[in-house]
């Protein structure tokens, strides 16, 4: 039986055709540095989109945008039909983050971080405990919730901050550089978690990363290359535009620089 967050999301704009982030005419600076120029994107409900960029190319400043974390002063940002400046509360409930940097307390159990999190969104203690459960089965750990986070790897850390991120059930996930530092097996298990995400729960998902093998042919792909959109659209439509045969060298192409290395295994 196919596990399932079981509630019903939270009343919106009707989802199945509101697209889950519309970014539109964003641009961000730093003092005089402009990180972020006229960025435009949108994730549909159950499309998985590739934030393709190199370090630097701005990814992490959008995602602060998105999350609130920065306050965007230009453009308009949209989850779910509600503007993040406007009306955040609405927008940001609709949103989960899995953040680069980890942020999990190492000294409670999977469940003990879960639940605080479920706590934040004001969730009782008794359904607090069953949606732990629930994101523990959806990422293959339910047998470890009474553990302690620091007996964990780094595959399985990533695991329980995607578990965390579906507590509330979000219509879209955002991921900043999740694979990185894992070795492949955990690469391919913590992006192939999120793929079924998408396809089992209909989520809308922007996964941002510099490895260029995590790509599949039918995923949607933006370039961001120095805060600057270079594309947006299909694989197959990115590899005829540059005349190239796989996504590491169309990135070559359109940007002009040398893709880095995937990560060793």
């Amino acid at each position: 039986m196919t596990t399932t967050m079981a509630d019903p999301k939270p009343a919106s704009a009707d989802t199945s055709r509101t697209p889950a982030l519309v970014v539109d005419g964003v641009s961000h600076s730093f003092g005089d540095k402009k990180v972020l120029d006229n960025v435009s994107l949108t994730v549909e409900p159950g499309a998985f989109v590739m934030l393709l960029g190199l370090n630097g190319a701005g990814k992490s400043t959008l995602f602060s945008l998105i999350t609130r974390l920065y306050d965007n002063v230009t453009g308009e940002i949209e989850i779910c039909g509600y503007d993040v400046r406007r009306k955040p509360s609405q927008a940001l409930q609709r949103l989960g983050v899995v953040f680069q940097s980890r942020t999990l307390d190492i000294d409670l159990t999977l469940t003990q971080n879960l639940k605080y999190h479920a706590a934040l969104h004001g969730f009782s203690n008794r359904e607090a405990t069953e949606r732990a459960r629930l994101a523990l089965e959806l990422v293959g750990l339910a047998d470890r919730g009474n553990e302690k986070v620091r007996a964990l790897s780094g595959g399985q850390l990533r695991r329980v901050e995607i578990a965390r991120s579906m507590m509330h059930r979000p219509d879209l996930l955002l991921l900043d550089e999740p694979t990185v530092g894992l070795d492949l097996g955990s690469r391919e298990g913590v992006i192939k978690i999120v793929r079924d995400l998408v396809a089992r729960e209909h989520l809308g998902v922007l996964w941002a990363t510099h490895l260029m093998d995590e790509v599949l042919r039918t995923d949607q792909v933006i370039v961001l290359h120095k805060g600057v959109v270079l594309f947006s659209g299909g694989v197959p439509q990115l590899l005829s535009q540059t005349g190239t045969s796989s996504v590491r060298e169309a990135f070559r192409a359109i940007t002009g620089t040398k893709a880095p290395f995937e990560e060793a295994a």
